[in-house]
């Protein structure tokens, strides 16, 4: 499978960027690691995530969302990335943009609820691409 196969929700010219790190293109041992190592790290942050709604710990869930997105982001995950910079914003009292504040944290959190959502069904999705990449090195 080529970078050129990978599907939409990864930015392949970021992608690529990773790949070029590879001494060895046939086996890709270093982006590969790099890859499951995100993975790890992305199934603990949204375990964290989830504890941090339910303790409505905004502040919590403004600095996982801010880790999420810079690592995401250095794999060109874009759709995770943009969510978790959402998620981000919202933790700390601004809105999903980050341009005006809100001053309801009840009004964040039903908002970031959703966001969460759709940020694991995006993460899930750009796992799958990348698994299927790797495998077919």
């Amino acid at each position: 499978m080529a970078t050129a196969d990978i599907p939409t929700i990864i930015d392949f010219s970021i992608f690529n960027q990773l790949l070029e790190m590879d001494d060895d293109e046939t086996d890709r041992e270093f982006s590969h690691s790099i890859v499951l190592n995100f993975f790890e790290q992305a199934e603990t942050t949204f375990t964290k995530m989830d504890e941090a709604l339910a303790h409505k710990d905004l502040k919590e869930l403004s600095s996982l969302g801010h880790f999420l997105k810079g690592s995401s982001a250095a794999l060109g995950l874009t759709l995770v990335k943009d969510t978790c910079e959402k998620i981000q914003h919202l933790g700390a009292g601004k809105d999903a943009a980050g341009d005006n504040d809100i001053s309801d944290p009840t009004l964040a959190l039903s908002q970031i609820s959703p966001l969460l959502i759709t940020v694991r069904h995006d993460y899930a999705e750009s796992e799958k691409a990348l698994r299927k990449f790797y495998d077919s090195q």
